[in-house]
């Protein structure tokens, strides 16, 4: 929108030419391109604007071809050329508009406070700054039910609710909103208002709503010696949809956990379902529910406050322990001791208490009792000369009334201690055993030989519980396990020669029967046979019988485990060609025996021909 003329930027050409040689460096400057937009003074290289009223909303860029030619621009002058990119910076000449005059929206009638309701957004063709938008509701019935607020972002209009909507109060409301710019140029007002408006109406829809108490809070009073089922107070609520569906009461028991209260499920009527007790508990807080008979999911929640009135029902009691004590040398109406008392109770005049000694009591010639008359009483000698030596402890009964209807009383007892005091008064030794002790042993002294006594006794038994661990026997631990002991056994043997530590005739023969194990505390029901003797069958068929028979021994032998266990074979047949070659036949047969039959044997017998044969008295030799 600049106008005709405005001054965009100058160019500048350079003509290496002697510019006092002729027209030769004299430059002349024109457009190519660019018209009728621009153009560009001959002389100066200045672009100017050549219309009026350019708009960058339709068209925000060009691009300008500028031409330098010498020889004042003539006929056989050089020339040269460059560009120059126009861009068009925005001013704010476009009114906000609404794309609609009006919108509709639906809402529920349970959308919470500040909960958006709707977005709108009126256009403008200016950018930035420009087109920055403010929003404001200017009529219509929904005022102070609804705000309108902009999105600094994306220049919406958000609209929120600000109270909560019913249906059945008001189901629709109907807003006029105004957007205008928030920048306006006062250059550009003659081209129209720089604001724009529009109607929003807002539909409220029906929902199911929870019932609703007649009052946030209901307080109520009963007193602590009311009746169990008494009447304290009635509660009441109603389903505000259109249907009026019927209500049904219930407690909270969350709230009353020790169910102090019922409630009528279709009146609310509230009754004490225990006895009360205002010093437990004054203020029950409880929440009672009302839900739909119709819908029970729609709960709403309503809240009682029951204060409990007291009553005179806790008698007074002295204040404090009190620890009275009493001189020896104490004068007859000498104060020993100002007592007071409390009371659970909360009478609304305040506590008085009235003190005086018991029937018992009063008759006494050691101490007397005056009410001050201001809820305390003072406790007084009747005499002098009290010694510990004859009576360490007095204990003096009071009596205590309040001002209740009706009065409550109880009966206290003071403990006075006889002691020695010094000159002030103070006492020093309220213990008569004190005269007992020897003159010249303190407390401090005694204290120290008790602990030397309790020193000596800790050394002797420490001695003596040395001594007999020194002399217990080592023993096993019961529950030690034996098996993590290792026991080696240095016995190598007697060699070949050694035949008394085995049965000779159990390696000799393979057939040796075996006598099935049988337990002694039952009768086996199935009595096996001694294994036959092997007959010279082949290999196979004689190690296939001995496996079976070994299996069937394991099978009825009563002291096998009851779980898979290892069974080993050593058994390598019988009918070898070689026949045995052990040593242990020479128990039997002739010492003198020839093995020169092993050299027939092989390379692999080699060494026990030699060995054994005609060459051995050459290898000890």
């Amino acid at each position: 929108m600049s106008p005709v003329g405005t001054s965009v930027v100058q160019v500048t050409a350079t003509d290496a030419d002697d510019p006092t040689y002729g027209n030769s460096a004299r430059v002349v400057y024109s457009i190519l391109q660019g018209q009728p937009y621009f153009s560009v003074e001959p002389k100066t290289g200045v672009i100017k604007t050549a219309l009026p009223n350019m708009d960058r909303e339709a068209k925000d860029q060009y691009l300008l071809v500028i031409q330098a030619k010498d020889m004042v621009g003539q006929n056989g002058g050089l020339s040269g050329t460059t560009s120059v990119t126009v861009t068009l910076t925005d001013v704010n000449d476009n009114p906000p508009r609404f794309p609609r005059r009006s919108y509709q929206y639906n809402v529920p009638e349970s959308l919470p406070v500040a909960s958006v309701v709707a977005r709108i957004k009126a256009a403008d063709a200016d950018i930035g700054a420009n087109a920055e938008m403010e929003y404001k509701i200017v009529d219509g019935d929904g005022l102070g039910i609804f705000k309108i607020s902009v999105d600094k972002d994306t220049q919406e209009g958000i609209i929120t609710i600000q109270k909560d909507l019913d249906f059945e109060a008001k189901t629709s409301y109907t807003l006029r909103i105004e957007a205008a710019n928030k920048d306006a140029d006062p250059r550009f007002l003659s081209l129209g208002p720089f604001s724009d408006t529009t109607t929003v109406k807002i539909i409220v829809e029906d929902v199911d709503e929870p019932p609703v108490f007649s009052s946030p809070l209901y307080p109520m009073e009963v007193s602590e010696a009311t009746q169990v089922g008494n009447i304290i107070g009635t509660v009441a609520a109603h389903d505000p949809d259109s249907s009026n569906s019927p209500v049904r009461y219930s407690i909270d028991r969350n709230t009353d956990l020790e169910r102090y209260f019922n409630i009528d499920a279709n009146s609310g009527v509230i009754t004490t379902a225990k006895s009360l007790d205002r010093e437990t508990n004054a203020i029950h807080n409880i929440t009672v529910l009302a839900m739909e008979s119709q819908n029970p999911s729609q709960v709403g929640r309503g809240y009682v406050a029951i204060t409990i009135l007291d009553i005179n029902d806790n008698a007074p009691e002295f204040a404090m322990e009190y620890e009275t004590t009493v001189c020896e040398n104490a004068q007859p109406g000498q104060v020993i001791q100002k007592i007071s008392a409390v009371d659970k109770d909360e009478p609304s005049n305040g506590h008085q208490f009235y003190f005086s000694l018991t029937t018992d009591a009063t008759n006494n010639h050691n101490f007397s009792l005056k009410d001050n008359k201001d809820n305390t009483a003072s406790i007084l000698t009747r005499r002098n000369g009290f010694r510990r030596q004859e009576q360490s402890v007095y204990y003096l009964p009071i009596f205590i009334v309040d001002s209740g209807s009706p009065s409550l009383s109880s009966t206290n007892t003071l403990t006075i201690r006889v002691c020695d005091c010094d000159a002030d008064g103070i006492a020093q030794t309220c213990n008569a055993e004190a005269y007992v002790l020897p003159a010249g042993l303190s407390t401090g002294a005694l204290i120290a030989i008790l602990a030397c006594v309790l020193t000596l006794l800790v050394l002797i038994l420490l001695i003596v519980t040395m001594r007999r661990r020194k002399k217990e026997p080592l023993i096993f631990d019961e529950e030690r396990d034996i098996r993590e002991n290792i026991v080696r056994y240095d016995d190598e043997g007697g060699g070949e020669e050694d035949t008394e530590a085995f049965d000779m005739a159990a390696l000799r023969n393979l057939n040796v029967i075996r006598d099935t194990k049988t337990r002694r505390d039952v009768t086996p029901e199935i009595q096996f046979l001694s294994r036959p003797t092997f007959k010279s069958i082949p290999d196979n068929v004689i190690f296939r019988e001995f496996i079976w028979e070994r299996l069937k021994e394991a099978d009825v032998d009563p002291c096998a485990p009851p779980y898979d266990s290892l069974q080993t074979y050593a058994f390598e047949g019988n009918g070898s060609v070689a026949e045995s070659l052990s040593s242990l036949d020479s128990i039997s047969s002739n010492s003198d025996q020839n093995y020169d039959y092993l050299s027939d044997w092989g390379p692999r017998f080699k060494r026990l021909a030699d060995m054994y044969g005609t060459g051995q008295e050459s290898l000890y030799s």
